[in-house]
């Protein structure tokens, strides 16, 4: 797992507490639920822990005691702009989320609660848009801390994030499960969690600390993930949330991951606040031109001074950090005469460091002399991004990209996003990629920068991206004639399944591998990453379907799994080893070069896999694509030769024109070699070798042929329009039991609503309220049928707890009964949702309705999500585990995200947006 250690480089933090609020409930009737003490102790206790941590130097933590919006979005700002390693930010507080729980709010001092059939939320910080102000920055790492009620719906804000490369430089760890309210303790001391969370970063983490003993000091740091685990094991075992829950903390990061060291365990390494503790041990000092640490020195300038302007910053903050004194509500902190001394005390540390800076220029003006270096933009096929990240890495420091005098020639930032997104951005919105004019479409957003460098996983994904000349383009691509690299696709088969003989695993179609599988192993199944998402998914679906006229919708039921399909083959191998008997019995359909460089990324022992090549599936071919924007030739010389450097260095070609081996260290193609690639013509031998282990074939004969721009195009709208509209049926549990459960977002009926965003207008759903006050086992709240969402919302406003038991047999059996009467003359997809407490369980057990139940279900093969608002619900052997399971859908419980587990099954069988 790669490190990030931010020591030594230019680190920034925001700290900010909201304990005091203007506007607070019963007295203010749009206020906050009331004041949070304890949030002003937070503050105090993690500067102290921060210093300690030898991480964040003094000067580079701000401490934002109560702050306005205005106040919180200047600071936040100035924190952005300045930091270049790592930038963290810290929020207590209260935290809001609207009735759809899609959202996160940060109240800030000022909040107020704008009430009305949607919730307006004045005076706080949309958590959307602090991400992004937060990936504006120009920070390497981003770490967000949020320690609020309902923190965890923070998640699927950063899981809605498109740009890979965003998500991989912000990890964020939230104090609580989504929808869940937490209690702020005694005012006399920290909130629970950050109590906890100073502790740890205090003390260190004793798990931690065993694994990465290495004779390198490692062991004494805090790291980002094993913090984030240590908090979570801690507080589910020691704290509820107010719902009588297990407190959770959840933690979002990139796959892979790259851990970041947040902080060195107190009484190890060097004195704190020493110039050798900022530095990892034997780590070279970051090579940094006269220019840009002069450049650096003025934005802390300015950062601070911003500090002063907004409040944000006692006049004492360029000193360690302490406790504001108490204060009238609403009055800024500081006088006259004490923002007089902040002004002399920064003008002296103004003149401390611009003499520092002419000391270090006189000692490195052979560094100095070097200008800017070109910054190229790369955009690649997210399943390539890892490979292509290590290659660009290694050209920055290689002799191609350094010049006689020792300078940098260009720096490279490598971007991953969606292949059909990708696609659709060049050929059809290049206008809005360079003027973003609308929320509705902005490729800048979602995909990232205009590149001018473009890698796709195939030549023919560049042919789909040209403009097919009825409007207007802005972009130009320029792809080369030949890939520079190829792997086939393959079927990655756990050893035990597997054939023995090489030939048998050669020279076949996939329906006749997986023919053979089938009779080997019948419980074997087939899985396959987002055919939207990466030209490698893509390809597989060309494959699946197969030539002429496709029965794509039993295809598609071939590939069916529980939750939506992996984004990338990458990450479909890495989450294989979770379950270890999906793991023994699943295929997967992947590159062929993730089986050597895709397969280090989990920490669970993973089954020994062995390669299957199909005939008839295309392989990836990567292939280099020059992209030219209309405008954007300003510097146009020096960027056609920094991409023609760079091109030449990874593809191989040199001033000859003739490929090399690929076999010297500085050299593209070596980087691709040591991931698992091959040569893209003649044998497509491969570029390095491989330990026989890996389960790979050196020469699997005859490969398939390339896919084409149409049959991709076809394969992907056969995919999209596969399913059509879907149907849904909703079993919402309205018994007297679940009163405690039923207010808010997080309540069952506000469940059932964030769901909704995954149905169209066309899919067909209904709700029932199951409960049985004497009459039938449920009562229709909302008929079958197509409905605008705000009508569906407020038919579940109307939804009412019963003072009766439900009759959860009764119910879950008409439901089959009736679905399956609706889909007898279609191959529509259906899905039925029960959210229950679990509570009238004993309706399921008695009288042997359990098999009966369960037989039904096999029968008529609906899948049943059961939604249990408990803990404990799909413990093995429980109803609901077996009820999901017999019928081939998902079992859901409060141990993990049910919110985001039932958006996501929602989605999956309607046409929604979301």
């Amino acid at each position: 797992m790669d490190r990030f250690d931010p020591r030594g480089k230019v680190n920034r933090a925001l700290l900010v507490g909201v304990s005091e609020y203007e506007f607070t409930r019963p007295k203010h009737r749009d206020g906050v639920p009331g004041q949070l003490p304890a949030v002003a102790h937070n503050l105090a206790v993690l500067v102290r822990a921060l210093e300690r941590g030898g991480v964040l130097r003094p000067l580079e933590i701000t401490v934002a005691r109560s702050p306005r919006l205005a106040d919180f979005r200047h600071s936040l700002r100035a924190a952005a702009g300045s930091a270049e390693g790592l930038l963290l930010l810290y929020f207590a507080g209260h935290g809001a989320v609207p009735s759809a729980g899609d959202e996160l709010w940060l109240q800030m001092r000022d909040a107020e609660v704008v009430r009305g059939e949607t919730a307006g939320f004045e005076g706080a910080a949309r958590f959307t848009n602090v991400l992004r102000i937060l990936a504006n920055s120009h920070a390497e790492r981003i770490v967000v801390v949020l320690d609020c009620c309902n923190a965890g719906n923070a998640a699927r804000v950063w899981e809605a994030v498109e740009r890979p490369d965003v998500r991989r430089r912000v990890s964020v760890l939230m104090s609580v499960q989504a929808n869940h309210r937490i209690d702020a303790g005694d005012a006399d001391t920290p909130t629970p969690f950050t109590a906890r969370l100073v502790e740890l970063l205090t003390s260190g983490i004793e798990a931690q600390g065993g694994e990465a003993q290495g004779g390198d000091g490692q062991g004494d740091e805090v790291h980002f993930l094993a913090l984030a685990e240590a908090l979570r094991a801690y507080m589910s075992t020691h704290h509820r949330t107010e719902r009588g829950e297990a407190w959770e903390p959840q933690s979002r990061t990139e796959n892979p991951p790259v851990d970041v060291v947040l902080g060195i365990r107190a009484g190890a390494g060097r004195p704190v606040g020493s110039r050798a503790e900022a530095v990892a041990p034997g780590a070279p000092g970051r090579p940094t031109s006269g220019r840009r640490r002069r450049r650096a020195f003025g934005a802390r300038v300015r950062a601070a001074a911003a500090r002063l302007r907004s409040g944000a910053m006692g006049p004492l903050a360029l000193l360690p950090s302490a406790p504001a004194p108490n204060r009238p509500p609403g009055q800024a902190p500081g006088g006259r005469s004490t923002r007089r001394a902040a002004v002399v005390l920064l003008v002296l540390a103004a003149a401390l460091g611009l003499v520092g800076y002419f000391v270090v220029d006189n000692a490195a003006s052979d560094r100095s002399a070097c200008g800017p270096p070109v910054e190229l933009r790369l955009l690649t096929d997210p399943d390539l991004e890892s490979t292509v990240r290590k290659a660009a890495d290694t050209y920055l420091t290689s002799a191609a990209n350094t010049t006689g005098g020792g300078c940098r020639r260009s720096g490279i930032t490598v971007y991953g996003a969606g292949s059909a997104a990708v696609v659709a951005g060049l050929r059809d919105q290049s206008d809005p990629w360079q003027r973003p004019v609308s929320d509705d479409t902005d490729p800048q957003r979602d995909i990232g920068p205009q590149p001018d460098i473009w890698i796709p996983g195939t030549r023919a994904t560049a042919a789909r991206a040209r403009s097919l000349g009825v409007a207007r383009t802005y972009v130009t691509l320029e792809p080369d004639a030949a890939p520079f690299a190829y792997s086939p696709m393959v079927l990655s088969l756990p050893q035990g399944i597997a054939e023995d003989s090489q030939r048998e695993r050669t020279g076949d179609s996939l329906a006749g591998l997986r023919a053979k599988l089938a009779r080997r192993d019948k419980s074997a199944s087939l899985r396959r990453p987002d055919p939207e998402y990466t030209d490698s998914a893509l390809l597989a679906t060309v494959g699946l379907y197969g030539p002429g006229k496709a029965d794509v919708g039993r295809a598609e039921g071939s590939v069916a799994q529980t939750g939506p399909p992996a984004p990338t083959a990458g990450d479909l191998l890495c989450t294989l080893p979770d379950n270890a008997d999906t793991d023994r019995s699943t295929a997967a359909l992947v590159p062929e070069f993730l089986m050597v460089s895709g397969v280090g990324c989990d920490r669970t022992t993973r089954t020994p896999r062995m390669a299957e090549y199909p005939d008839d599936v295309p392989g990836l071919t990567p292939t280099f694509v020059r992209v030219r924007w209309m405008g954007g030739d300003r510097d146009g010389a020096a960027r056609d030769d920094a991409v023609r450097r760079f091109h030449d260095w990874l593809t191989g070609t040199g001033d000859t024109g003739e490929k090399n081996s690929g076999k010297e260290v500085d050299n593209g193609l070596a980087v691709f070699g040591q991931d698992g690639f091959r040569a893209p013509s003649g044998a497509r031998a491969f570029l390095a070798a491989h330990d026989s282990a890996t389960g790979l074939i050196s020469d699997p004969g005859r490969p398939a042929g390339a896919a084409g721009a149409e049959a991709m195009d076809t394969a992907l709208n056969q995919y999209r329009n596969a399913k059509g509209p879907g149907r849904v049926l909703f079993l919402l549990d309205s018994s007297g039991s679940m009163a405690g459960l039923w207010q808010g977002p997080g309540g069952a009926p506000g469940i059932l609503k964030q769901s909704l965003g995954g149905l169209g207008t066309q899919d067909e759903y209904g709700v029932w309220s199951v409960a049985s006050p004497g009459r039938g086992p449920y009562a229709e709240l909302l008929p079958f049928g197509p409905h605008r969402r705000g009508d569906a919302e407020r038919a579940l406003d109307r939804a009412a707890v019963k003072d009766a038991e439900a009759d959860p047999y009764g119910a879950l059996k008409a439901a089959l009964d009736t679905m399956d009467q609706k889909g007898r003359d279609d191959d529509r997809p259906e899905l039925i949702v029960f959210l229950t407490d679990d509570e009238d369980d004993n309706h399921l057990t008695a009288k042997g309705h359990l098999d009966e139940l369960l037989t039904s279900a096999r029968e008529k093969r609906v899948p049943v999500v059961m939604a249990a608002l408990d803990s404990g619900g799909c413990a093995k052997g429980r109803p609901d585990q077996r009820i999901s399971d017999a019928s081939g859908g998902r079992c859901l419980d409060t141990k993990g995200d049910l919110v985001a587990g039932l958006r996501d099954e929602v989605a999956r069988t309607g046409t929604g947006d979301e």
